[in-house]
């Protein structure tokens, strides 16, 4: 019987951490080869990828139901899933996302999984790791120096118009009191005054380059076609103009590796980037996922937030530019989260509510019409919680049978791979036997009105489409820049289907109203803004910095 009352961090703790060149050798991969950061943590090189096994071997999508303010465990899920194959004999290598100092320090805590499903050394990877968003942070305020500096230069002046300049500064820390400064206040050497503001690192465009760049060269090209703003006549500036990109790439020449560690059991962990999956695609990198197929017959991976954020943007945007075809698509659900759309309050999550869970497996179902929409091989992992009753559980498995979808329990939580066996074996079954070929849902070509509403009215299920003045002169301007071949990364709340957070459950019927259209030209993607999005995030009354501490011996207690 396994210590459910130990914290994350003293679960973590007590596992005896393998040296990374063990863990690197159980890969297949030659130690030599690799830039290790200590005993633990490693850089791997890019010439690990090999394109002929990627499409050989089997790609597991990590989604979920629409989420509960604290999530529903997609990343417990996705390393118990790991270490369960592994543990049924299957070479597996789980791909994740980095976590943000914003989280770790907020309300959420880090994202290194949970009880015994975790990835180590849980502190380095919640905190700075292997410096990857220090890198994306230097990289991105570079651009907005040298941006600042040619409004303010004689000699290289581009003639850009400042209030044409959206590209505001990162940094990796929830702090709400910069979300809108003035900058360049203190006289005619200190700049040209402006509005301006801080996002949050995960949310800046080169993290979003960082995980769809596939090499240096992609890296530096995609950096390059930055859209900063346009001159007082009218002509577009990018980033290239102010020859930003090669230095840019520099600064991000050790970010571009993966990052190899292990999970509590032993098996292989490559975690890299971590860019927001409301405002960008919400998944780690195209080269980490590569990199993983390249040395294991069966890669677990995740995507952000619910199946219509992260999933639809993984499969129409990083699985169409990637080439990747998914085995099959675990969708995480959660009897909390479920009753959660059927109307009950977060306090009383807790208690057994035949009705409520009822009531709100309409989310359930709607999210496997998606699924079914992508063509996708469909599982569904029910994240045990210690609150959950063997009557909640059993409506779950009975709605699944009506749906006609597998469904197995996951106890990763509590019981690490031994708690993931089953759901393993009915993966790997699904998997090994799926000849589904992924159907993206719009072609790249079409319009933007029509890739707009498609993922609306097919995904959200709205009704129509409105847009404000200020969307319908994005447009224009998107048509003159020659950009509207680029795909659609939709901004919109994860707590909802609709982009009203409060229309839980399956709302129906309702408008979804594009109030912007942001260009990121660098990423290779439109952003269509509905709703209000947080890039910056604040800090909650009582943050969780509040009890994280670190002793004379170095060790670090409070992470969760």
């Amino acid at each position: 019987m396994k210590h459910q009352t130990m914290t994350d961090i003293e679960i973590a703790n007590s596992v005896e951490i393998q040296p990374i060149v063990k863990i690197a050798k159980k890969a297949g991969i030659d130690p030599e080869i690799m830039d290790q950061y200590g005993k633990y943590k490693a850089k791997l090189p890019l010439s690990l990828i090999d394109p002929t096994k990627v499409q050989e071997k089997h790609l597991i999508l990590v989604s979920a139901i629409s989420p509960t303010p604290a999530g529903e465990g997609k990343t417990t899920v996705s390393i118990g899933l790991a270490d369960g194959l592994n543990r049924i004999g299957k070479k597996t290598t789980v791909v994740l996302r980095e976590p943000s100092l914003g989280p770790v320090f907020g309300i959420k805590g880090g994202a290194t999984g949970g009880g015994y499903s975790q990835v180590i050394p849980m502190e380095d990877i919640n905190l700075h790791f292997t410096g990857d968003f220090n890198a994306v942070e230097k990289a991105h305020n570079l651009l907005a120096a040298l941006i600042d500096n040619n409004i303010q230069s004689k000699n290289s002046f581009l003639g850009l118009d400042p209030r044409t300049v959206t590209w505001k500064r990162v940094i990796d820390m929830n702090d709400r009191s910069l979300r809108h400064i003035v900058q360049g206040l203190g006289g005619t050497t200190s700049g040209v005054p402006r509005e301006s503001g801080f996002d949050i690192t995960a949310a800046s465009e080169i993290m979003a380059i960082l995980c769809l760049a596939e090499s240096i060269t992609d890296l530096k090209e995609r950096l390059g076609n930055i859209f900063v703003g346009y001159t007082f006549s009218k002509k577009p500036i990018y980033a290239r103009d102010l020859k930003a990109n090669g230095a840019m790439a520099a600064l991000l020449k050790e970010a571009i590796k993966p990052n190899l560690v292990q999970t509590l059991e032993g098996n292989p962990a490559i975690i890299h980037g971590g860019p927001f999956a409301n405002i960008a695609q919400g998944t780690n990198s195209i080269l980490a996922t590569k990199m993983g197929l390249s040395i294991s017959d069966f890669v677990v991976t995740e995507a952000g937030f619910g199946f219509d954020l992260g999933a639809e943007k993984f499969f129409d945007i990083k699985c169409v530019k990637a080439g990747l075809n998914p085995s099959a698509v675990v969708l995480v659900a959660t009897i909390r989260a479920l009753k959660y759309h059927g109307g009950v309050k977060l306090e009383n999550l807790k208690e057994e509510n035949i009705d409520a869970l009822r009531s709100g497996l309409e989310n359930l179902e709607k999210h496997v019409e998606n699924m079914i929409k992508f063509n996708v091989c469909p599982v569904i992992a029910l994240n045990k919680f210690i609150t959950d009753t063997e009557a909640e559980i059993q409506v779950i498995k009975d709605k699944c049978d009506e749906l006609g979808v597998p469904i197995e329990v996951s106890d990763g939580w509590s019981k690490g791979s031994e708690g993931t066996k089953k759901l393993a074996i009915l993966t790997a079954k699904v998997a090994e036997q799926c000849v589904c070929k992924l159907r993206p849902l719009y072609d790249w070509d079409w319009s933007v009105e029509k890739k707009i509403e498609t993922i609306a009215k097919e995904v959200y299920g709205a009704a129509a489409i409105d847009y404000t003045a200020k969307a319908k002169n994005d447009l224009k301007r998107i048509a003159t820049l020659g950009l509207e071949h680029l795909p659609i990364c939709m901004a919109k709340t994860q707590k909802s289907l609709s982009d009203n957070p409060k229309l839980l459950g399956r709302p129906k019927d309702f408008i979804v109203t594009v109030r912007q259209i942001e260009i990121a030209s660098g990423a290779g993607f439109l952003i269509p803004i509905t709703g209000e999005i947080m890039r910056m995030p604040g800090l909650p009354e009582k943050p969780a910095s509040e009890n994280i501490d670190i002793d004379e011996n170095g060790h670090i207690s409070g992470l969760f």
